[in-house]
C-alpha cells in the first residue's frame, strides 16, 4: 500500500505526581497552591466535590475557599465550588458528567484552567472523564476522600463512567495533572468505605509484595479500631506499588491484553451489576479475590491453604466473603465475556498461585469455574454461621 505521506514515532512525557499530606487545604497550603501557579500568573480553578463527602465534612467547603483566598498568586476561584452526587451512581449514567462540563463552559474553564475533584473514586471517575473530553483536556487535580480511591482508583490514569449494564464502558486515559492523598478526608467515612480500600491492598501485596500482605494481617486489630496512622501506611504502601506499575510496568494505557490490577475484578464488577451496586466494589473486589484463588487452586496446583488465609484476612477486616448473588452462576460467567470485550477481543485474566508469584491464563473452564463459585460460597456461608 502506498504510503500517502509520512509516518513518525509520537512520544509524550507525563510526569505522574502522587503525594500524600494531612490538611491540605491548611497546614499544606502553599505546597498545594504550588501545583496550580504558572509565570502567567493564577490559574482559574473549578471545585468539584463529592455530596457524600460535604454532608460527612460540611467544613470542607470554607476550607477550600479559604485556602483560594490566601493564594490569590496561584489559583482564582471560578465559583462556588458544584457539589456532585458521589458513590457509584455517580458513573451509573450521564449526570455528573453533564454537570462538570456544563460548568466548565459556563464558567469559563479552558484548557489552562484547572479542575480540582475532591471525592470517592466513582465521583472521580465521572469527573475525570469529564476533564478529558472537555475542551479536549482540561488539566484535573484529584484529592481522593476514601481508602479505596487513595489506594487504587484516585492514583490510576484511568476514568470511566457505566453504560448499558457494563463497568466504565464509556472512558479515557488520562493522567491527571496531580493526585493528593490527604489522610484526613479519611475518619469520617462509614465502615463500608473506610476498609473498602483494604481489598484492594490485598489484592496489591498478593501480586507483588508479599510483606504487604503479612502487613495488612498485622494491622488487622488497629485498622478496625479506625487507627488512621495505620491505615495511611496500607494506603501508601498499596498506592506506591499501584503508581510504580504504571509507569514502570510500560503499559500505562493498557495496550496489551496483560492487566495484573485486574486480578479478581472480572467478577467483582459483574457481582457489582447483578446486586445493583448494592454490594461496594472493595467488598466485590475481596470475593473476586476469592473466587479466582478458589480456582487457581482446583486448576493451577495453587495451595487452597491460601485461599483460606485471605478468607481470614478479609472476614477479619469486615469483608463479607460470598454474596447471595453467586447462585446465579449463569449470569455471573457472563463477567468473563464481558471481561474479554472489556480487554479488547482476547482473553487475559492474571492469577495468583502464590503470594508475588502471578501467571496468565487466556480460558477458564466453566465448570471449574462454577465449582469455585460454591466453594466459596459454601466456606463464606459457614464462617457467617460461625460468626453470627
Amino acid at each position: 500500500m502506498e504510503q500517502l505521506t509520512s509516518s513518525g514515532k509520537i512520544t509524550v512525557s507525563w510526569h505522574h505526581r502522587v503525594l500524600k499530606c494531612r490538611d491540605a487545604f491548611q497546614a499544606e497550603g502553599p505546597a498545594l497552591a504550588s501545583l496550580f501557579q504558572t509565570e502567567e500568573g493564577p490559574s482559574r480553578v473549578l471545585i468539584v466535590i463529592d455530596a457524600g463527602l460535604d454532608a460527612a465534612q460540611p467544613e470542607l467547603r470554607a476550607n477550600v475557599m479559604h485556602w483560594m483566598q490566601q493564594h490569590p498568586e496561584a489559583v482564582t476561584p471560578s465559583g462556588p465550588p458544584l457539589i456532585v452526587l458521589g458513590g457509584e451512581q455517580a458513573k451509573q449514567d450521564h449526570v455528573v458528567f453533564d454537570q462538570v462540563v456544563q460548568a466548565v463552559h459556563q464558567r469559563r474553564i479552558c484548557r489552562q484552567s484547572y479542575i480540582l475533584a475532591i471525592g470517592g473514586g466513582a465521583m472521580l471517575d465521572a469527573v475525570g472523564l469529564a476533564a478529558a473530553t472537555a475542551h479536549r483536556g482540561v488539566r484535573l487535580v484529584r484529592l481522593p476522600s476514601t481508602t479505596l480511591s487513595q489506594a487504587d482508583a484516585g492514583v490510576s490514569v484511568k476514568n470511566g463512567i457505566n453504560a448499558f449494564g457494563a463497568k466504565n464502558l464509556i472512558g479515557t486515559f488520562a493522567p491527571p495533572w496531580a493526585v493528593i492523598n490527604d489522610a484526613t478526608l479519611l475518619p469520617t467515612l462509614d465502615d463500608v468505605f473506610w476498609r473498602g480500600g483494604l481489598s484492594e491492598a490485598v489484592k496489591v501485596g498478593l501480586l507483588k509484595d508479599p510483606d504487604l500482605l503479612t502487613m495488612i494481617e498485622e494491622s488487622t486489630s488497629d485498622l478496625n479500631n479506625r487507627d488512621l496512622d495505620a491505615m495511611e501506611r496500607i494506603v501508601t504502601a498499596t498506592a506506591n506499588l499501584h503508581v510504580n506499575h504504571i509507569v514502570s510496568g510500560g503499559d500505562p494505557f493498557e495496550i496489551s491484553r496483560a492487566r495484573p490490577l485486574d486480578f479478581g475484578h472480572w467478577s467483582a464488577h459483574q457481582l457489582e451489576q447483578m446486586t445493583g451496586t448494592r454490594l461496594s466494589h472493595g467488598d466485590a473486589v475481596g470475593i473476586g479475590l476469592l473466587i479466582d484463588l478458589q480456582y487457581a487452586a482446583l486448576e493451577l496446583g495453587a495451595s487452597s491453604a491460601l485461599v483460606n488465609r485471605v478468607a481470614d484476612c478479609l472476614a477479619s477486616l469486615g469483608f463479607p466473603t460470598h454474596s447471595d448473588a453467586m447462585t446465579d452462576e449463569d449470569r455471573l460467567l457472563e463477567g468473563i465475556e464481558r471481561f474479554r470485550e472489556h480487554l479488547g477481543g482476547k482473553l487475559a485474566i492474571t492469577m495468583v498461585t502464590q503470594p508475588g508469584l502471578s501467571m496468565e491464563i487466556d480460558q477458564m473452564d466453566a465448570h471449574a469455574v462454577r465449582q469455585a463459585l460454591r466453594l466459596v460460597r459454601s466456606r463464606g456461608q459457614e464462617r457467617s454461621l460461625r460468626a453470627g
